[in-house]
């Protein structure tokens, strides 16, 4: 049973947008947290953006640097992820998650907290950014 699905991922020239989706299904449209990571080649995975679900709080890694947008559609059970000025540097598989909260209702937003909060893994889109 798939419970996180991604699409939207391809291949854009520097300073091209994307935007991805995630269709979730399951307990994952109820878990607390909802956010996109994503793994380069060689490198380990890391969080580009995070959301309480249905909650306003939204963060993003560092450096993303306000190019990209996390957002949900509740209706559509989607998480989506807008992404402009795309760099090289951002070329990798995304990935998208739903994980719980701790005991004070709080999301923490590393793949540790993920895996070890009851977490669910989308299989990835692969996003190439040509310069």
């Amino acid at each position: 049973q798939v419970l996180l699905k991604e699409s939207g991922g391809g291949s854009v020239q520097t300073g091209g947008s994307l935007r991805l989706s995630c269709v979730t299904s399951g307990s994952t449209s109820s878990a607390g947290c909802v956010g996109w990571f994503r793994q380069a080649p060689g490198k380990q995975r890391e969080r580009v953006a995070g959301k309480y679900n249905g909650g306003p709080t939204r963060v993003y890694g560092d450096f993303v640097q306000g190019r990209f947008f996390i957002d949900q559609d509740h209706s559509q059970n989607t998480i989506s992820l807008q992404m402009n000025n795309l760099k090289p540097d951002d070329t990798a598989v995304y990935l998208c998650a739903a994980w719980n909260t701790d005991w004070l209702g709080r999301c923490d937003w590393t793949v540790s907290d993920v895996n070890r909060r009851d977490g669910y893994w989308g299989q990835g889109t692969q996003v190439t950014v040509a310069s």
